[in-house]
């Protein structure tokens, strides 16, 4: 893509209002769904169920075969989003890796406050592994809170003695909600979505008064010793840019496989922009081939 058309991406996104005050979560949820709900792709069919105690919702390509399956967990700064809302765009990952998908509704705040995410996403994968998934068939993915959601449930299921998934994909995602990374400050003026008051605005619903260093919480302060092969994807225009790179140099000295691509140029979870962003397609692409790489490879299942 040109500079002219991320330019014109960039304006694009900034042109969402601001309203003077925050809107409620509901008012929240419900802009975050008009803005960002795009329709499942040609070919993918879409089934409601219920994983680990949670609505979810199925996603099958035509193109689905063997025994894979995707655990998807989407992002909203714990506040916002549902399987609705990214059903664009696990499809679009599901349909090009040709795996079943699953994307877990969890529970969200301030109605329900940290760790209930977590505790939702190592529900969800416990009940894939007893109904007789195995576990180097699973693959986890997530973007931006889903992503360090998908971190954190990879986390609670080590603790848990639970085996690790074939591998997990993370678009810009949340690790550290204590903000302490530099590009929360230094590239607020090139993010064209979110400023360091938003960031924390959804920090403080999710976690409030509670240790926001808790590995559960921001799994960049945890051991990731024994998690399977990451594929962590951002773009450069993003306060969250840091919590990617940390995660990738963090894993990497836990002696985790660990791929790190940065897009420059590109905005938080450019992804959702397949079909009109020539590197969201790219990604996605990508995406889907590390995971399809890893499904069934015999990746140590390490509790």
């Amino acid at each position: 893509m040109s500079r002219q058309q991320r330019d014109a991406l960039d304006t694009l996104l900034r042109s969402a209002p601001r309203p003077e005050t925050p809107p409620t979560p509901d008012a929240q949820r419900d802009g975050f769904a008009a803005a960002m709900t795009r329709p499942v792709p040609d070919g993918v069919v879409t089934r409601r169920t219920v994983l680990g105690g949670r609505p979810a919702l199925e996603l099958e390509p035509g193109t689905a075969s063997g025994r894979g399956r995707l655990l998807y967990l989407h992002g909203g700064g714990y506040v916002v989003g549902s399987p609705d809302t990214h059903a664009g765009l696990v499809g679009e990952l599901a349909l090009r890796a040709g795996l079943r998908a699953v994307s877990v509704d969890y529970r969200l705040a301030p109605e329900h406050p940290f760790p209930a995410a977590v505790d939702d996403g190592l529900a969800a994968y416990r009940e894939l592994l007893a109904t007789g998934s195995d576990p180097r068939d699973i693959v986890v993915a997530g973007d931006s809170a889903g992503g360090g959601l998908s971190l954190a449930t990879l986390l609670a299921a080590r603790e848990a003695g639970l085996p690790q998934p074939a591998a997990a994909v993370v678009f810009s995602p949340w690790t550290d909600l204590t903000l302490s990374g530099d590009s929360i400050r230094s590239k607020e003026a090139s993010d064209p979505i979110f400023t360091e008051a938003d960031i924390r605005a959804y920090a403080d619903l999710y976690v409030g008064a509670g240790d926001r260093a808790l590995p559960l919480a921001s799994p960049l302060f945890g051991d990731l010793s024994g998690l399977p092969p990451l594929l962590v994807q951002v773009g450069a225009n993003e306060v969250l840019l840091d919590d990617a790179v940390r995660l990738a140099g963090r894993a990497g000295a836990d002696d985790v496989e660990v791929t790190l691509e940065v897009g420059p140029g590109l905005p938080h979870v450019f992804q959702h922009h397949h079909g009109r962003l020539e590197e969201a397609d790219a990604a996605l692409d990508r995406a889907a081939r590390f995971l399809t790489a890893r499904l069934g490879a015999g990746h140590p299942a390490r509790p």
